[in-house]
C-alpha cells in the first residue's frame, strides 16, 4: 500500500482510497481529497513535515500522520 507520505516531490498521483475514521476522515474530505482527486506535490517540509501539495487547483498543506491515512496509486 503507498501512502502520500511515500510519494517524491513532483509526482501527480491519484487517491485511492482514505483510511481513518470519524473526524479524521471527514476533515481529509472537507480539504478536497476524495477518491478519485489527482494530488500533486509540491514540497516537502525539511524534517518531513508538512507535505504542500496541490489539490483540484490550490495549495494545501498536510500532515505526515494524515498523508499516511491517504492511499494513492
Amino acid at each position: 500500500m503507498k501512502t502520500l507520505k511515500d510519494v517524491k516531490v513532483g509526482d501527480t498521483v491519484t487517491v485511492v482510497k482514505l483510511h481513518g475514521e470519524g473526524a479524521l476522515k471527514r476533515r481529509i474530505m472537507d480539504m478536497g481529497v476524495t477518491r478519485g482527486t489527482e494530488v500533486f506535490v509540491r514540497k516537502v517540509a525539511p524534517l518531513g513535515d508538512p507535505i504542500e501539495v496541490t489539490v483540484r487547483g490550490y495549495e494545501l498543506s498536510i500532515r505526515k500522520g494524515d498523508a499516511q491515512n491517504i492511499e494513492v496509486g
